[in-house]
């Protein structure tokens, strides 16, 4: 009997996320393995019911709701990937793909709950509800996110995929007036509800042109404006995949118009800072969700990007925007402040830290971010960079591009990798600091160097991996 019990508590485990190929993560930093530790257990005890109408899924808004939105899944999409929750994400991105129609102005439904409903908290009917913007194109640039990640061609050649993505690009931007020449002079509530009522949240919002909310009299913002410059270009790098090159490179040069304006207009050359609002009286003016220009890769400026991000650490963010940063950070180079702010978000004293996209970011950041393991569909390959100096840190379990690994990092000069999956890698191992040779399994080799824009040099070498293979590679 007592073992029929250890048994049922052992699958209970198994079937809630814990079992023994659930990724997991040490390090001889104390305080990031217990980072890792309690974002792991909060963001698994998001997991939904697979056998919920809706199928599987887990909580990517107020959790109060049981729903999920677009922009958290769109967010939560990588950390949950780094958990195993792949039909979670395959299932909730297929629902927003599914439920983009025309008499809704080729909206979706911005929030959908486990009853495979659209959320009451957030829809009337298809004339009245709320709905940001910015949602179409950050679902697009998150299934272009998945597929670099995990290698499923599904995120962008499945049809409900190739029909979001297309009707997006299209008939949405013109739907709501967002072609460049427009940005500037479309009317404050295109394609209202008649008769309209400005007292009505599910009037006034349906079509917010930004992530911020709450703003009297906003026409336009910079963070949308960003979303559309990543859309296009993601839609771009699906059709090159696809072999439709003079369309891709159609695309490619419409994402460069937003992407200019944001330099142009946007750029407040007095405040040395982006402005990110423009209201129906004309005027532009600062505001926290310049962010998204970092997390839609929308800069180009180092020197801006440096000011910008500057900027956003010297002011307190809600949580959410928050959780964007130890990814953000890590990824632009600002270490330190990333690990402050991952320890901050799993700090229990932290208000509304139990926000799933706070755990869920913080996965992403340690893994994506301060791991640096980046994978890349379109070339079948895995580059490492250890940003972290005086530590030891190693995930294991890892699901990336169709197969397993186990990586460990050494002070930012060693690295080893184990492909324990059933498919071959090509892997490009990165370190800080200017190195003429590197050693593969103790095999002196030459290295190859680059000097990035803002100095700091890095040594990288390409080695392929084969199943099963395990290779150390090291800097001297």
């Amino acid at each position: 009997m007592k073992n029929v019990f250890i048994i049922l508590i052992a699958c209970c485990f198994f079937l809630n996320g814990f079992g023994q190929d659930n990724v997991i993560f040490k390090s001889s930093d104390a305080a990031l393995q217990l980072a890792f530790e309690r974002a792991k257990n909060m963001a698994l005890s998001y997991k939904g019911n697979s056998n919920d109408p809706v199928g599987p899924w887990y909580e990517a808004a107020l959790p109060s709701r049981s729903a999920f939105c677009m922009r958290d899944v769109s967010h939560q999409s990588i950390g949950a990937e780094i958990l195993g929750l792949h039909q979670e994400n395959k299932n909730m991105l297929s629902l927003f793909a599914k439920n983009i129609s025309e008499n809704k102005d080729w909206s979706s439904y911005w929030e959908i709950n486990k009853y495979g409903k659209p959320a009451p908290e957030d829809y009337r009917n298809d004339k009245e509800f709320w709905y940001n913007l910015n949602s179409n194109f950050d679902v697009m640039f998150a299934c272009w996110r998945l597929y670099l990640w995990t290698g499923n061609e599904e995120y962008i050649k499945n049809p409900e995929f190739e029909n979001f993505f297309e009707k997006s690009a299209n008939q949405y931007i013109e739907r709501w007036i967002l072609e460049t020449d427009s940005l500037l002079t479309r009317p404050e509530f295109p394609n209202a509800p008649t008769p309209f009522n400005i007292k009505d949240d599910f009037h006034k919002c349906r079509g917010l042109a930004s992530y911020s909310e709450g703003i009297p009299g906003l026409k336009m913002s910079a963070d949308l404006i960003a979303a559309i410059y990543r859309g296009l270009l993601t839609y771009s790098s699906v059709l090159k995949i696809k072999g439709e090159f003079e369309k891709a490179d159609f695309y490619a040069k419409k994402a460069k118009k937003y992407q200019e304006q944001i330099e142009t207009i946007w750029w407040d050359e007095n405040a040395s800072a982006y402005n990110n609002i423009y209201t129906a009286d004309g005027k532009f003016s600062k505001d926290p969700g310049v962010l998204f220009l970092l997390w839609f890769d929308a800069l180009t400026d180092e020197n801006r990007i440096k000011k910008t991000i500057d900027h956003i650490i010297s002011e307190k963010s809600n949580v959410e925007n928050t959780s964007y940063l130890p990814f953000l950070l890590y990824k632009y180079g600002y270490k330190d402040k990333a690990y402050e702010y991952m320890l901050h978000l799993t700090d229990p004293e932290t208000k509304r830290r139990e926000y799933p996209e706070v755990s869920y970011a913080v996965i992403e950041g340690i893994i994506h971010g301060c791991m640096g393991i980046e994978p890349d569909a379109t070339t079948k390959t895995i580059t490492t960079l250890y940003r972290e100096k005086k530590s030891i840190s190693e995930v294991d379990n890892l699901p990336v591009l169709n197969t397993v690994l186990f990586v460990q990092h050494k002070n930012q000069t060693t690295t080893l990798l184990h492909n324990k999956g059933k498919n071959a890698i090509q892997w490009t191992a990165k370190f800080s600091g200017n190195y003429k040779s590197v050693f593969i399994n103790n095999k002196k080799m030459n290295a190859l160097n680059k000097k990035e824009e803002n100095g700091n040099f890095y040594t990288f070498i390409d080695v392929p991996v084969n199943s099963g293979q395990k290779i150390t590679i090291s800097c001297q």
